[in-house]
């Protein structure tokens, strides 16, 4: 069977970032869309650039950077936010404008309080305003799998007239099953006129863990295009994961209509550059980018592994990106050595850059016996997501124990000077934590205070994730360091410095719920 090339249109920097507390800098957003470039993704979703000042610039940055993808930016049916796309899209190499209105009868009741009529004449007069300011243009349905389907077909059709290039059929709340998936892309390639002249997408969500199995199911329906995040990344239970939906379609490719450009060995470095960026842990067994993905513990599948690793691998980890082995550093390895490791772990580092993480990893392999990839990349990313920080940890002096009460003398650098703080606390992390407060008065709630660890051993470098709250903002920071209490502390004032962020952005009230 001959096979179509299948759009990959990857929305992490958008609906991934509603995550709550996944809210991300525009140079973290920005360092995520040149690895999702590297990854040969087709469409990157940089943003909603009418949500605030914060966004438009990320997706300008994006756009006047990214050069092998094309940059899209989002929009409700308005024209102003179709305007301030275009604007924001106005120095791409390749752009998109993506707008949207929901056609539920339950949507348009309560939230839109528009009769079918008015929800058909907003979304045609969008799209062609959109069509007017930018060649491609795609128009989703927002909580299409609950729509009728009477409406779905008349809205497309209309939309398709107006100028529409691709239109996107999104199982916003997860309802849906896949066999009724199928139905649904298949009666609209039935029933729309000119419905073959236009890119049918997918766009499922993950409320019953069905968000891969219904893109699937489009795909074996006919969609070109599936939006999808890294790591599943989303609102509530988040969205379909890309790496699932690309290794499903290359190892059962013999069953699968379609293929993709995406270069595979590159997805494990993606997800855990998100996974640092978010703070979002991946879980351990996530599907092929999880810890235990390629791991096996029962005594016959390793005595099968053993014999033949296709016994129960069905792909090899390396075409993820994966390395086999990883203890191969240590103090004694020179600069030439590190650099043809981190190379092969996918960085590519200033040599101002480079001089620092080689010090940073000298003084790690002072301290821990063995170096693992893990530890490499954990110590580089952590560098790379916390240089530029406003706040930072110099030194931390913790007495615990039995005998208490338990003491924090603190050291913060904040915006160039030194500060220090002296506070107890109920158990070191809590006074820990006190004395940052002292340093850094704020209303923050903590939500989340999270330990895991890099690699193995009792000298593993410990990776502390702690989520604060702040006047319905939500954010999470992230530490790394051998001392977990000083992981502890770089984590919550990781979340500090993005709170301060993040308090910048002024949303509009109506903007922050949206989603597809």
């Amino acid at each position: 069977m001959k096979k179509e090339k299948l759009i990959i249109f990857d929305t992490t920097l958008r609906d991934g970032e509603q995550s709550p507390g996944a809210s991300m800098t525009s140079d973290e957003k920005l360092r995520i869309a040149k690895a999702l470039e590297k990854l040969k993704v087709d469409v990157i979703e940089a943003g909603f650039a009418v949500s605030s000042p914060g966004d438009f610039a990320s997706v300008k940055s994006i756009a006047e950077t990214i050069k092998d993808s094309t940059v899209c930016s989002l929009s409700r049916a308005i024209i102003a936010d179709i305007e301030s796309s275009a604007e924001a899209l106005s120095g791409a190499y390749s752009g998109r404008i993506h707008t949207f209105i929901a056609t539920s009868p339950i949507h348009m009741k309560y939230k839109l309080q528009m009769n079918p009529e008015q929800v058909l004449e907003q979304a045609v007069k969008a799209v062609r305003c959109a069509r007017n300011l930018i060649y491609d243009v795609e128009f989703s349905l927002e909580d299409a799998s609950r729509s009728e389907f009477d409406f779905m077909c008349r809205i497309i059709e209309g939309v398709i007239d107006a100028g529409a290039t691709t239109i996107n059929i999104p199982d916003t709340v997860g309802y849906t099953l896949p066999q009724e998936y199928i139905e649904i892309i298949t009666m609209l390639k039935d029933r729309v006129p000119n419905i073959d002249q236009v890119v049918l997408s997918t766009h499922c969500h993950n409320d019953l863990g069905l968000a891969v199995a219904n893109s699937l199911a489009g795909i074996q329906a006919g969609v070109r295009q599936v939006e999808c995040t890294i790591n599943g990344l989303g609102e509530r239970a988040g969205n379909a994961a890309l790496e699932e939906i690309v290794m499903a379609l290359n190892v059962r490719s013999d069953l699968m209509p379609q293929w993709t450009q995406i270069e595979t060995t590159h997805l494990a470095r993606a997800s855990k550059l998100v996974s640092n960026v978010t703070a979002f842990p991946v879980q351990y067994n996530k599907a092929i980018v999880g810890k235990n993905a390629f791991a096996h513990e029962s005594g016959i599948h390793q005595d099968g592994m053993l014999k033949n690793n296709q016994t129960y691998e069905i792909m090899l980890p390396e075409t993820v990106g994966i390395n086999k082995s990883s203890l191969v550093m240590g103090k004694h390895s020179g600069r030439h050595a590190f650099r043809e490791k981190i190379t092969a772990l996918g960085y590519s580092l200033s040599d101002n850059q480079m001089q620092d993480a080689f010090q940073r990893f000298k003084n790690l392999a002072d301290r821990k016996k063995h170096i693992f990839d893990d530890d490499i990349v954990a110590l580089i990313d952590d560098e790379v997501a916390h240089g530029n920080d406003r706040i930072k940890v110099m030194s931390l002096q913790v007495v615990a124990g039995t005998k208490g009460p338990q003491k924090a003398e603190l050291e913060l650098e904040i915006d160039g000077e030194m500060h220090r703080a002296e506070s107890t606390g109920d158990g070191p992390v809590d006074a820990t934590f006190n004395a940052i407060k002292e340093l850094i008065p704020a209303k923050a709630r903590l939500h989340l205070y999270q330990v895991h660890a890099v690699t193995q051993g009792t000298d593993a470098q410990a990776e502390v994730s702690v989520r604060l709250e702040e006047d319905g903002k939500t954010v999470t920071g992230r530490g790394i360091d051998t001392d977990t209490l000083v992981a502890s502390a770089k984590a919550y004032v990781s979340a500090l410095n993005k709170l301060s962020v993040k308090r910048l952005r002024q949303a509009p009230d109506d903007v922050a719920a949206l989603q597809i």
